[in-house]
């Protein structure tokens, strides 16, 4: 087996459709490090806590991903839900997973943890979940 990325550092990415509404929402309502990409106008990266970014590319024909783009562990899932909600996100439901959703929209007693899933205001679909 070749070690070719041994040494690589990869990252994510995914398409955003207005680079200043992501940066507002990256930064702001969920308080990430969000910073320019040099030379490149709408492009952002998302610092990741322990030296990792994602790469948001605004993208003229964006499309939502249909799938989670991003999980945030968090030790307290309920906490987390009503920051959110208080800095305005709100929480999507989805039937027939096996778990059932509370009235704040944390998805409960499936197979993996409590989660809870919001999009960006490109209509990406994100997810806070419960760690441990």
């Amino acid at each position: 087996m070749s070690t070719m990325f041994a040494q690589s550092r990869p990252f994510s990415g995914f398409s955003i459709d207005d680079a200043e509404a992501a940066r507002h929402f990256y930064a702001e309502t969920l308080g990430m490090e969000v910073s320019d990409v040099p030379g490149m106008p709408g492009m952002l990266l998302l610092h990741i806590p322990g030296g990792n970014q994602v790469f948001l590319y605004s993208k003229p024909d964006h499309r939502p991903a249909s799938f989670t783009v991003l999980n945030f562990p968090v030790a307290d899932i309920d906490a987390a839900v009503d920051t959110l909600i208080e800095r305005g996100v709100r929480f999507e439901r989805y039937e027939g997973m096996g778990m059932a959703a509370d009235a704040r929209g944390v998805h409960r007693g499936g197979e993996g943890p409590a989660i809870a899933w919001f999009t960006d205001p490109a209509g990406n679909v994100l997810s806070v979940l419960q760690d441990g």
